[in-house]
């Protein structure tokens, strides 16, 4: 397994770990560029700015994406350890040494971090001697190596001190803990929430409607297939990126998708109890987008799911 150990603002972990029940959290960076350091199930670790050379929490990678800032403060909110976009915004402009007002809707590297953990003070774990206090964006490490290994296993042990209940419901950390003294560590997808699957979604369809092909974002929600409350997960298999108005349409059971043929079904019951919607019934036998090339299109299963179980014939 691999670990990489970022630099984090201290701001930004502080605000985070006052609060310390998140399901996922945005470590993002001001610029766009990309991260390639791990892959998903592994291990990111926060490390504060000198003079505290210590390794303070972390999470499971989920993936990177380049997100602007709107959809970044949309679909994470103040998982993205600050407390209103405006805050946000402001942040930005300090590193980038640009005007606030000449931002705009910039880029961000998005970090999306799932079952994040954050040590109390007694817990900080100092960093490797490798970490040398000149490193300024972070430093990965393998389990394959000595110092790798020990770091691994004193996260694990930090870890194996919460409520087993609490572990329980995180599969990623699960998996960490239950690692033998000298044994492999095994790699689990972490347990995605609303923002990380709000953000996929987006991704996945390209910032497309996936039914309309509509481009203007602000108006693109991320919609279950099998809702959350009937067990679907945030997993972009259950994803469709949809236009807000088709959103409610599918939620409620107005509109649905064939598992077979994946083209759109508009129910009746729109025009019997509404008296209208000729323009969703123009949209009847609309072929469903299939998502970006590297995530999965949506199950037949979550698509039959939703036609037999939510869909009003």
């Amino acid at each position: 397994m691999r670990l990489f150990v970022g630099v984090t603002d201290d701001q930004w972990f502080h605000l985070l770990a006052e609060r310390p029940s998140w399901a996922e959290v945005n470590f993002w960076r001001p610029s766009g560029l990309g991260f390639q350091a791990l892959s998903e199930g592994e291990l990111f670790l926060f490390k504060l700015h000198a003079p505290h050379h210590f390794i303070v929490g972390g999470g499971f990678f989920a993936r990177a994406l380049r997100l602007p800032l709107s959809l970044a403060w949309e679909s994470f909110g103040e998982a993205n350890g600050v407390r209103t976009l405006p805050e946000m915004r402001r942040r930005i402009a300090k590193y980038r040494r640009q005007p606030e007002e000449d931002l705009g809707n910039p880029d961000l590297t998005c970090l999306m971090l799932a079952e994040p953990f954050f040590l109390k003070r007694e817990e900080w774990i100092h960093v490797p001697a490798s970490f040398k206090p000149n490193v300024v964006v972070g430093k990965g490490y393998d389990t394959a190596t000595e110092e790798g290994r020990w770091l691994f296993d004193a996260v694990a042990e930090r870890l194996q001190a919460k409520p087993l209940q609490e572990v329980e419901e995180r599969p990623a950390t699960l998996a960490a803990v239950s690692t033998p003294r000298f044994g492999a560590p095994k790699i689990v997808r972490p347990r995605l929430g609303q923002g990380a699957f709000r953000a996929l979604v987006t991704e996945a369809y390209e910032r497309r409607c996936a039914l309309t092909g509509e481009k203007t974002l602000p108006v693109l929600e991320a919609a279950h297939v099998q809702p959350y409350a009937e067990g679907g997960p945030h997993d972009v298999s259950n994803g469709l990126l949809l236009r807000s108005d088709l959103h409610r349409l599918y939620d409620q059971g107005y509109i649905t998708v064939d598992p077979d043929d994946r083209r759109l079904l508009v129910s009746g019951r729109i025009r019997e109890e509404f008296h209208n919607g000729r323009h969703y019934y123009a949209l009847e036998g609309q072929a469903l987008a299939e998502p970006h090339r590297g995530f999965m299109p949506v199950t037949r299963e979550r698509l039959l799911y939703h036609a037999e179980r939510v869909y009003r014939a």
